[in-house]
This record gives C-alpha cells, sequence and structure tokens, in this order.
C-alpha cells in the first residue's frame, strides 16, 4: 500500500473534511491523491491548487454561500475545483461534458449559479453570470495565489455539493448535501467499512452522480489515491479490459452492473488483481449470482452491498456479503442502517407495519438532505421532521426483519434504476412526446429473472406511420441525445397505433409493463 507505515487515518471520528485533506497535504506532501491516466498528482498538488481556486474565487466577489458550477470530466482539475470551490465558501454543482445542453440550461434555470467554473469547453452560453472558461481556470490552476479566508470556508450546515437527479416532468431536482451530511456518511464509510489508510481507490462513477462521492472523500481523508477510469475507456471493453490491471486497485467501487461487464473477462480474477481486497456496491440491485461470481474469483476479498438514495448522502446501509448470505436469500438483503439514522417502513397511510412485511423505507439521520434546492413543493412532498431528524420519503419498497436487517423490494412509484442511475419514466416519456413526429409515447423497464432492469422499452404512436420504420426508430434516439441523458434513451422502441388506457383516460403503464414482462 502507498505510504504504508505512516499515520493517516484518523483515530476519532472527522470532524471537518477539508481540515482532514489539508492536514495530510502538510504531513505527507508527496503522497499520491489522482491518478489519471499516466499523471499522477500528489496531495501537496491538490491542494495548493485548490487553494488557488479558493482565493480566485473569493476575489470575485460572488453572493455569499452561494452554489457554483464546475463543468467536466473525470480529470484532477475538475475534483481540485470542487475542493477550491468548498474551501472558498460555495457548494458546488457538478456537470458532466455528456450532459446535454438542454440539461445544462435546465440546471441552470433551477439552480440560478453565482457562476459556472468550466474545466473543459462548456458548449452553452448565459448572459446572467460569470462564466471562467478552460483556458482561465488552468491559469489559476497554475499561477494562482493561494491565501484565502479560511473562515468563509463550507462547515456545519453549509451546503457542500449539490447533485441533480431526474424530475418527474423532465424538470431536475437538486438534492442539497451540507457538510454535516457528508460528514455522517465519510465517518461511517471509514469506519464500518474497514478502510485503510492510503488505500488506492476506483474512481469510475462520473462526478454528477452521487456514486463518485463513494470513493472521492473516503478515499481523501484516509490519505488515499483515487485511480480514475475515463468514460472513454470504460466505453471500449477491449480497452477497459487492458486498463484495469494495470491501475493496481485495492478498493472497487462502482454499480452492480459495471462489475458484471467486468466479469465478462476472465482475466478478471484475484490472480491478476493482488492488492484488491474491497468490493462496494451502491445504486442498484446486487444479484446472488454477481457476488457469487465475485466470491468465485476474489476468495479473499470483502464484498459490501450498500443501500442510500441521493437524498440520504450516497449510502445508509451495508453488508457484507459471503457465500452463507448468498445461500441463505434469494434476493441479497441491503443491509443494516449505519449507526447515526433511523429506518423503518411504513405502509400507504404512514403507519409503521411490523417487522417482515412490506412498506415504503423511510431514512431519518443527520446524512438526510434538507431538501431540493429552489423546490419547496417537491421538498415538501419527500421530506418531513421527525423530532430533531431530517426524514426522507424513499419512494423504495422494502422490509425490516426483527434484527434489523433491511430489504429492498422495488420502488413504490415508476421510478426505476437502470445501471446504477436512477430514471423517471415520466421524464422519458416527456422527452419522448416533445418530440416532433411523436404523437404519443411511455417508457417500461424490463426485467431478468433477478428482478433487475435490464432495459427500458418505449411504446411510440407516431404522428404520421412511416414507411421505414427503422429508419424512423434511429431517427427518435438520435433526436433523445439532444435533450436526455444517454441512460435514459430506451433501448428498444415499438411502434404501436394506440396505447392502452386506464378507466382514468391514462395510459396504462402497468398493462405495458406486464406485456415486456410476461409472467
Amino acid at each position: 500500500m502507498e505510504g504504508k507505515g505512516a499515520e493517516i487515518a484518523p483515530s476519532a471520528m472527522i470532524e471537518n473534511i477539508i481540515s482532514q485533506i489539508d492536514k495530510i497535504a502538510e504531513e505527507h506532501p508527496e503522497r499520491l491523491a489522482y491518478t489519471y491516466e499516466d499523471h499522477t498528482y500528489t496531495f501537496g498538488e491538490l491542494v495548493t491548487t485548490a487553494d488557488r481556486i479558493a482565493h480566485f474565487l473569493q476575489a470575485q466577489h460572488l453572493p455569499a454561500k452561494a452554489p457554483v458550477v464546475v463543468y467536466g470530466e473525470q480529470t484532477f482539475a475538475m475534483v481540485a475545483t470542487f475542493l477550491g470551490a468548498v474551501k472558498s465558501g460555495h457548494g458546488y454543482i457538478p456537470i458532466d461534458t455528456n450532459s446535454p445542453d438542454e440539461r445544462i440550461h435546465q440546471i441552470h434555470d433551477v439552480a440560478q449559479p453565482a457562476a459556472i467554473l468550466a474545466t473543459e469547453h462548456l458548449p452553452v452560453s448565459f448572459s446572467d453570470l460569470p462564466i471562467y472558461g478552460p483556458e482561465q481556470m488552468a491559469t489559476v490552476r497554475a499561477k494562482g495565489e493561494t491565501d484565502y479566508d479560511h473562515g468563509q470556508s463550507v462547515r456545519g450546515d453549509d451546503i457542500f455539493y449539490i447533485i441533480f437527479t431526474s424530475g418527474t416532468t423532465g424538470v431536475p431536482k437538486g438534492v442539497q448535501i451540507s457538510h454535516t451530511n457528508l460528514l455522517s456518511y465519510v465517518n461511517w464509510a471509514i469506519s464500518d467499512f474497514s478502510l485503510p489508510e492510503g488505500i488506492r481507490c476506483l474512481a469510475q462513477a462520473p462526478y454528477s452522480f452521487d456514486l463518485s462521492v463513494m470513493d472521492l472523500y473516503p478515499s481523501w481523508v484516509l490519505g488515499g489515491n483515487l485511480v480514475a477510469l475515463p468514460k472513454r475507456t470504460t466505453d471500449n471493453f477491449m480497452l477497459l479490459f487492458k486498463a484495469l490491471p494495470q491501475l493496481k486497485l485495492q478498493e472497487w467501487v462502482s454499480t452492480p452492473s459495471f462489475v458484471e461487464i467486468c466479469l465478462l473477462d476472465a482475466n478478471f480474477k484475484a490472480a491478476n488483481y493482488p492488492d484488491l481486497k474491497y468490493f462496494l456496491f451502491c445504486g442498484e440491485e446486487l444479484t446472488g449470482k454477481t457476488a457469487s461470481q465475485l466470491i468465485d474469483r476474489f476468495p479473499d476479498a470483502k464484498i459490501f452491498n450498500t443501500y442510500g438514495p441521493t437524498e440520504t448522502t450516497v449510502a445508509v446501509t451495508g453488508v457484507e456479503i459471503t457465500k452463507d448470505t448468498i445461500a441463505q436469500y434469494e434476493r441479497l438483503p441491503i443491509g443494516y442502517a449505519k449507526e447515526d439514522t433511523t429506518m423503518y417502513a411504513v405502509d400507504a397511510k404512514g403507519n409503521k407495519v411490523a417487522p417482515g412485511e412490506l412498506g415504503e423505507l423511510i431514512i431519518e439521520g443527520p446524512s438526510v438532505s434538507k431538501g431540493y434546492l429552489n423546490n419547496p413543493e417537491k421538498t415538501k412532498s419527500a421530506f418531513f421532521r421527525d423530532g430533531d431528524q431530517q426524514a426522507y420519503r424513499s419512494g423504495d419498497l422494502g422490509f425490516i426483519d426483527q434484527d434489523g436487517l433491511i430489504f429492498y423490494r422495488g420502488r413504490t412509484d415508476f421510478q426505476v434504476k437502470l445501471h446504477g442511475f436512477r430514471i423517471e419514466l415520466e421524464d422519458v416519456d416527456h422527452a419522448l412526446d416533445a418530440l416532433a413526429p411523436v404523437k404519443q409515447a411511455s417508457v417500461v423497464p424490463k426485467y431478468n429473472n433477478l428482478h433487475k432492469v435490464t432495459q427500458l422499452v418505449a411504446f411510440v404512436v407516431p404522428k404520421k406511420h412511416p414507411a421505414d420504420e427503422g429508419a424512423y426508430i434511429a431517427d427518435l434516439k438520435k433526436q433523445l441525445t439532444q435533450t436526455a441523458m444517454s441512460y435514459m434513451i430506451p433501448q428498444r422502441i415499438e411502434l404501436k397505433e394506440s396505447l392502452p388506457l386506464t378507466v382514468n383516460g391514462k395510459i396504462d403503464r402497468k398493462t405495458l409493463i406486464a406485456e415486456v414482462n410476461p409472467s
């Protein structure tokens, strides 16, 4: 392990994430903090770069505590800008370069950010706020002043980051995560998963996806090195399978879907990854089949299944998955609630159900967000106060057994997870309905025999029946790339003359789900 023997792991709970990272940089400036392909960056470089960005931002005299957008890829510039933003006193909103222009506009309209810090070329422009482009920011990172007012840095209930998820009407929702929220998660993660100091961890998820936080801050507070895997590599299996063994990983963080891709490579096994001892999964259901394959390939590694909505800061439950776990349960448990968090299930009337009974999972504790940015209506419907704790109605169905072990059983609404991404089916409907050639559309999930969503299937009624159905469908998918994230685009589109309706005259999505998933 890098820097083995250097005392970095805190003996007590961390009280401030920024201060902890600064402390590591001061005591171990040459320790690696970030690796991006052939480039490596130390903690000394990370903190110096972040300090320059903090100085620059404070010199702009932006509205106090107002969020800033950080636009870019999985580069060092991106993560250093995150740290610089919170040091300056501004929470950050990560936007990935793969985002459609329309989504960038939507996030701007909802968030009303104080500024945009672009580490890559920004494909859109706004006249109502300052935009600091990649050339200017590169100069700041390389030559800026490093002094800044530490008293303004994000702390306590100040917002640390805002991640936008999909929203029901096509408008994304900005989940506000405070320093207190993040601290609750980080202290639990480094404790319950027994992560060692200086850990070398995979950073594969885009930073606009909150799974990325699972590797980012727990690794950094332990003086660890994040090893980024760019999207262009993950999108090419040949490149991916060649690159992975060279990363010398100790910790793996991903969705189950991503590791399932990696398991297609016969060389993905302990003999070729001798240091890989920790697997952490979140974002979607981990199946017994996948876990069993992993145990066979990596018999000495620890495999953890976790669960948590973006609104509750990455994850709130965890459990180690062993052969005994797989043998005992047809569908794997999602774990026990973390120590500072209370979870229970309620019926349709909001009454708590008995152990083992199915209900909507409610999450209470210090990692629960205060709500959606500039969206009081959605905040009120999803969040509430229970005594002195913030609580969240997850919309997830599940049950909790007598011992407090929690099991996930799907959604209460028409929201699904595909490859770890949370997708509101109505969002995809909305995107399809907005296309000129479409009269009506409805999207449903297709499940495999392990209750996992494997694809989105769209049923479309064309305004005019096309002469060439294949070309029509291809054109719809192409048009969708302009308004929808790539993971939201249906893998299969079927044309129909009409869609089934309920007695209330609404599209009968349940009938379509049954058509795609015959029993």
